[in-house]
């Protein structure tokens, strides 16, 4: 082995054996914004073998305070995220294998993300996507491990499979949407986002090298007020997830999909079949209704009361619209 994971493999935790396992080891990363970044660059430089990284999203300059891989030209050029940080982590590690999926977690894509690797990891920011993802992995036999971040708050907990272990279901319960507090509009302290994914980060390293020193508690720290806590989570033994396997995201076929991106008064819109979008003749059929640009990776569309960014796969981000009815409106006029 080259000397580039000479460090690591120097830690008595890791060694050469642990090494080689992470070599061979397959992850999900689900979310490439505060904590996505941060956990995609430390452990593709941990050389973890397969990493794939999934966000619905593109870079934006608000992003770069805290979405560490990133730069202001990728912002400029409103790179998917996926795709920006493949590029940047391949220039990091040529030696591994990093798959961009530039698209949403849903329920109709989530097996094909997480089904044939060995670990899931949470970079998400809303409690939907993390109840799909508690399922999908219930269903798949997969573990994962949750992180979360506002403020100067966050969180983070590995949610091991086994019959006999706590699900996300247990620690947050049925019908919990959060805080309703957002980046946008609470803030968010990037050495919180960057503390968090760094203990995900090292759960991932005990996790894949079959190391037995796992937490078992729901860590939670406040960077302002001093604060880390440790809290038990006790299995529910009437968990409708991980005891009696009742779902109530993961397997969902919900037509066309209206998702509120958190602060941004924007709302995503997923088809209910992905298409494939030919870009030059939207642009066509736009272009006399406003202002068209079309890259690699999207189309968008501005006139002067809505923007819309169209993926190849008909997948859309609606701007300037806060209600979910309202863009499904604007989609089927503009799109079809």
């Amino acid at each position: 082995m080259s000397d580039r994971y000479s460090r690591q493999e120097a830690f008595f935790g890791i060694g050469q054996e642990g090494q080689e396992k992470l070599l061979s080891s397959r992850i999900c990363i689900v979310g490439l914004g505060a904590l996505g970044t941060v956990t995609a660059n430390n452990l593709a430089r941990a050389g973890v073998g397969f990493i794939r990284i999934v966000d619905r999203d593109y870079i934006e300059l608000s992003n770069l305070q805290r979405q560490i891989i990133y730069t202001e030209k990728d912002a400029a050029e409103a790179l998917p995220k996926a795709e920006a940080a493949r590029r940047h982590l391949a220039e990091a590690n040529s030696g591994i294998e990093i798959e961009a999926m530039i698209t949403d977690f849903n329920s109709s894509t989530a097996d094909t993300l997480i089904s044939d690797v060995d670990l899931v990891l949470d970079a998400t920011d809303n409690f939907e996507t993390r109840y799909l993802i508690n399922e999908a992995c219930r269903a798949n036999r997969k573990s994962w491990i949750y992180g979360g971040a506002i403020g100067a708050n966050g969180m983070t907990m590995n949610f091991i499979y086994g019959d006999d272990q706590p699900c996300f279901c247990c620690l947050a319960g049925t019908d919990n949407k959060g805080t309703g507090q957002s980046c946008a509009t609470s803030g968010v302290l990037a050495s919180t986002t960057s503390i968090i994914s760094s203990y995900q980060c090292a759960e991932a390293l005990k996790y894949l090298t079959g190391n037995g020193m796992l937490r078992k508690t729901l860590l939670c720290i406040d960077l302002w007020e001093n604060q880390i806590d440790e809290i038990s989570v006790a299995k529910d033994p009437d968990c409708p997830v991980c005891v009696h396997g009742q779902y109530s995201y993961y397997g969902k076929s919900l037509g066309m999909q209206a998702v509120s991106l958190c602060g941004r008064n924007a709302v995503q819109i997923i088809p209910e079949e992905p298409g494939d979008i030919d870009f030059d003749d939207y642009a066509q059929k736009l272009a006399p209704l406003g202002r068209v640009a079309v890259s690699q990776f999207t189309l968008d569309f501005e006139n002067k009361d809505i923007g819309i960014k169209l993926f190849k796969n008909g997948r859309a981000i609606i701007k300037n619209v806060d209600d979910p009815n309202r863009a499904k409106s604007v989609y089927t006029e503009f799109i079809g």
